[in-house]
């Protein structure tokens, strides 16, 4: 009997010892008493913080021997093990670490957007590869991915179908400002000056913006954490074109002190070719720099970043026509109306454009897990267009446009262990300046526009397979104008009803108006990431975006030099919201990788140009094309895959599929790239001195899924006006592209070494006309280019 209460007297202690919940607490300091905020603190399965004197507490501890795991960065980890028993007392004293590396690492790693969205990252070599290229070239490796063109320069990202303002391009954590003139106004950004180019098919970057109907391109500079210097030289050599282009940077390190990089590029090109004629008046200069410093001390660091970029663009002389009968002839026969010899000479119509930005920027680390970071940017923007002129005139810009913006940007960071937290605002003011000395009523008037935002954005690691995120985003905009209208074009617009406020002045035939509007939007963004042990992945994001309607749609009036049609904006526009769902399934096995992205876009008063037909002017006859507003609604799949045949042979295929429908007028929308799927296999020895081939096939069909915009106009023939069909809307045919590429490197001397590149695009010369081209109805895309490329890294 005495056994048995023994027995049971033990059990009961037993229980009570196993079961107990014990608190253990403590302070956090460094050898000489400093207490450490911010520390992580581990002990069995519970994870805490120190607080702003190094103090921590952990609760309902079972009793036992039990795992301690201290760390802070800069700072030897302890581990070890403690048997906790009662309540006690732990203090820890943690020794100072000589290597940094970890804070390096754990910086980089906050830079990732969002974990619901699969980022496409486009890298150094592949940047290097499309040097002589623009931005809009090398997004189109990215499935999904297509290019809006106006000839064979002007070229912008379309992602998913969207283009413009919709796909926001944010340069060194810099928002580029240049949307606001237009469609047609290609990035002003140098490719050589990317480290890494981001791509998100979603508007999940609401510290950007709220506007991201389509998605964003982050371009993010080189950065050296190690104290080194280094440089590069890329040339250029292309037989399209007959041109150059140098490109040269120097880099020097550092991850304490200071560190710097600068870069220069410049770019010679003549009219490019199409397989039979010459696509005169097509030939651009560039000459580009950047550089930055920056100092980099134990919990701050402080930079500043300058960048020029300078360019002169020939715009296709037969894409200004002179009457209806040329404009319908380039239409109808496809042979352009002006073909001249080749020529360097850049005459008009042309654009010249010049883009500076400025920054500076401090950034504070509290400890490990928090940070702030401070912005000001500065851009000025501008842009002349050269129009066909008479005398003296021919000389003087036909539009002048000077666009500035100061912005601020305020930050927000902080990791707790499963938790990480973002926040800030930002704010902008910028002016828009037409200059009315060249004599022509500008397209874009004068404004000024002030916006301010405010943003939260939270991760959550539910286990280290699931994650889930959310952000929420308020934004407030005001735009203001001054702005003449002709009466008959004010009365043609129905503005009278509901916009006769606006008007403060007459001057004969026109108004003066002051438009005004005011905009307060909510965005959104939520989603999840979850792993099926290491080699599934599937991602799930919602968002919603808000769009303002930008000055271009708004005000413009008149002709559009870039493109050689008159383009007209609306006062009545609403702003435009999307909401988006977008998955992704991502496979690996061994040798093989698939992504499988579909997604679905509803977007409630989605803006858009549409052509209405054509307008005589002293200049000549040109389409009109006006900005509209519907319901719209885009879906479609993205689908890349990865086979790594053997050590030597590789193969990538790209597919991309989109459905734009007007849900209102119940017909498609215009503008959607069609079908596109690419097939690339490469074969790589290293043992060759890094031998690389590529062959790559490029396929296009024919947009099947189309509005019909054609009109019906007199020309002349036979000395009599005789009534046409002007066919504006019928896609051109499907085509198919094959392109090489080669490369070979050698060691030269010391850590230098140089590489030599052959690539040929178009290798058989193909006819083709691209949909997404707006000089399209004029001429055909270029034809077969040579490229030499040498790099040399020292």
């Amino acid at each position: 009997m005495q056994s048995k209460i023994f027995s049971f007297c033990c059990f009961c202690l037993f229980c009570n010892i196993g079961y107990s919940q014990i608190t253990v607490s403590g302070k956090i300091t460094t050898q000489d008493g400093i207490p450490l905020s911010g520390s992580h603190v581990h002990i069995g399965k519970k994870t805490v913080s120190s607080d702003a004197i190094g103090n921590y507490t952990v609760k309902k501890l079972a009793a036992g021997n039990t795992k301690v795991f201290i760390s802070y960065v800069g700072f030897q980890s302890i581990d070890t093990t403690v048997n906790v028993v009662v309540d006690q007392m732990l203090d820890f004293i943690l020794k100072v670490k000589t290597d940094q590396l970890q804070e390096v690492v754990i910086r980089q790693k906050a830079n990732r957007l969002n974990k619901s969205l699969l980022e496409q990252n486009i890298k150094m070599p592949t940047i290097e590869k499309f040097s002589n290229q623009t931005l809009g070239d090398i997004l189109k490796e990215v499935a999904g991915v297509s290019s809006l063109k106006t000839g064979s320069t002007v070229v912008k990202p379309v992602i998913n179908g969207l283009f413009g303002s919709r796909v926001p391009i944010i340069n060194n954590n810099v928002r580029l400002e240049d949307q606001q003139w237009g469609t047609e106004h290609a990035p002003n950004f140098d490719i050589n000056a990317a480290g890494k180019i981001t791509v998100i098919k979603g508007a999940s970057g609401l510290q950007f913006g709220g506007d991201a109907v389509g998605g964003l391109v982050i371009i993010e500079p080189v950065s050296v954490k190690k104290d080194t210097l280094f440089g590069k030289t890329i040339l250029n050599m292309v037989s399209n074109g007959r041109g150059s282009s140098i490109s040269t940077s120097l880099h020097k390190g550092n991850d304490k002190g200071w560190s710097w990089n600068a870069l220069g590029t410049y770019k010679y090109m003549g009219d490019k070719e199409a397989p039979d004629y010459v696509l005169s008046n097509s030939g651009n200069q560039e000459a580009n720099f950047s550089g930055d410093i920056k100092f980099t001390g134990k919990k701050h660091d402080v930079s500043g970043y300058y960048s020029f970029y300078n360019t002169t663009i020939g715009i296709l002389s037969a894409s200004h026509t002179g009457n209806v009968n040329d404009l319908y002839n380039s239409i109808t026969n496809k042979i352009p109306s002006v073909v001249n010899d080749f020529t360097y000479d850049i005459n008009n119509p042309k654009q010249k454009v010049q883009h500076h930005l400025a920054k500076l920027n401090y950034n504070y680390y509290f400890d490990e897990t928090a940070s702030l970071a401070v912005q000001y940017s500065f851009q000025f923007n501008k842009r002349l267009e050269f129009d066909v002129r008479r005398g003296n005139f021919n000389d003087l810009a036909a539009l002048d446009l000077a666009l500035t913006t100061h912005a601020v940007n305020v930050d927000y960071k902080k990791t707790l262990h499963d938790w990480s937290l973002k926040s800030g605002f930002n704010g902008s003011f910028q002016n828009n300046f037409a200059n009315p000395a060249t004599g022509i009523r500008p397209l874009i008037p004068n404004f000024d526009r002030i916006e301010f935002g405010t943003y939260g954005i939270v991760n959550y690691d539910i286990s280290d397979s699931f994650s889930v995120d959310a952000g929420l985003r308020y934004d407030f905009s005001q735009v203001e104008a001054t702005k003449f209208y002709f009466k008959s074009r004010w009365d043609e617009r129905g503005y009278n009803s509901e916009f006769a406020d606006f008007i403060v002045g007459e001057e004969g035939n026109q108004w003066l108006a002051k438009p005004s509007f005011t905009f307060h939007n909510i965005s959104a963004s939520t989603g999840f990431h979850k792993e099926f042990g290491q080699d599934l992945h599937w991602y799930t994001n919602v968002s919603l975006a808000t769009r303002n309607p930008n000055p271009s749609e708004f005000f413009s009036d008149g002709l559009h030099h870039s493109t050689g049609v008159i383009e007209l904006g609306d006062l009545a526009l609403d702003k435009e919201q999307a909401v988006k769902l977008s998955t992704t399934l991502q496979k690996k096995w061994t040798a093989f990788s698939v992504e499988v992205n579909p997604f679905i876009n509803s977007i409630r008063n989605f803006m858009f140009l549409r052509p209405v037909g054509f307008e005589t002017t002293i200049r000549g006859a040109f389409p009109v094309w006006e900005y509209q507003q519907t319901n719209a609604r885009l879906a479609g799949v993205d689908v890349q895959t990865h086979w790594k045949i053997n050590n030597q042979w590789q193969h990538d295929f790209a597919l991309a599929y989109v459905n734009g429908r007007d849900l209102t007028n119940n017909e498609f929308l215009i503008d959607i790239p069609p079908l596109n799927l690419s097939n690339k296999i490469q074969f790589a020895k290293t043992e060759w001195n890094d031998l690389k081939l590529e062959l790559k096939s490029e396929m296009v069909l024919r947009q099947n899924r189309f509005p019909d915009n054609n009109f019906i106009t007199s020309i002349v023939a036979n000395n009599e006006l005789t009534p046409v069909l002007v066919d504006i809307s019928t896609p051109p045919p499907a085509y198919q592209l094959l392109h090489f590429y080669s490369e070979i490197s050698f060691k030269t001397f010391g850590k230098s070494s140089t590489t030599i590149a052959f690539s040929i695009q178009n290798i058989l010369n193909t006819t083709y006309r691209d949909y997404l081209n707006r000089q399209r109805f004029f001429a055909d895309e270029m034809g077969r280019n040579l490229q030499l490329q040498l790099r040399f890294n020292y």
